[in-house]
C-alpha cells in the first residue's frame, strides 16, 4: 500500500505542475481551454487518490497526527509531494522505521 502511496504522490506532484506550468499558460495565452480540462481532471482524481491514501496509510502504519498534517499538506503546495515522498515515504524513513 505504501509503493501505491508513493506512486500517487509522485504522478500527484506531476500533475500539479503541469496543470500550473503548462496547461494554465495554454488556456490563458494561447486560447487552448481543452489541455487544461482534461489535466485539472486527472490532477482532481490524483489529489482525492493522495488524500484517501493518505489517510488508509496512516490510519494503518499508525502515524501521528503531525506526519498526517505534513503528507495531507503537501498536496497543496507545488513541489511538497515530491519532498514528502523523499523524507517521509521513502525506504528507511522515519515514517517507516516507526511503525
Amino acid at each position: 500500500m505504501l509503493l501505491l502511496l508513493r506512486a500517487v504522490a509522485i504522478l500527484e506532484g506531476i500533475s500539479y505542475l503541469a496543470l500550473f506550468a503548462v496547461t494554465m499558460p495554454l488556456k490563458y495565452m494561447a486560447d487552448l481551454p481543452v489541455p487544461n480540462k482534461y489535466t485539472g481532471y486527472a490532477h482532481g482524481v490524483l489529489f482525492i487518490a493522495y488524500m484517501v491514501l493518505v489517510l488508509v496509510v496512516g490510519i494503518y502504519k499508525k502515524w501521528g497526527f503531525k506526519q498526517l498534517a505534513i503528507l495531507l499538506l503537501a498536496a497543496f503546495l507545488p513541489f511538497a509531494t515530491f519532498y514528502a515522498d523523499k523524507k517521509y515515504l521513502s525506504e528507511g524513513t522515519a515514517l517507516e522505521t516507526a511503525s
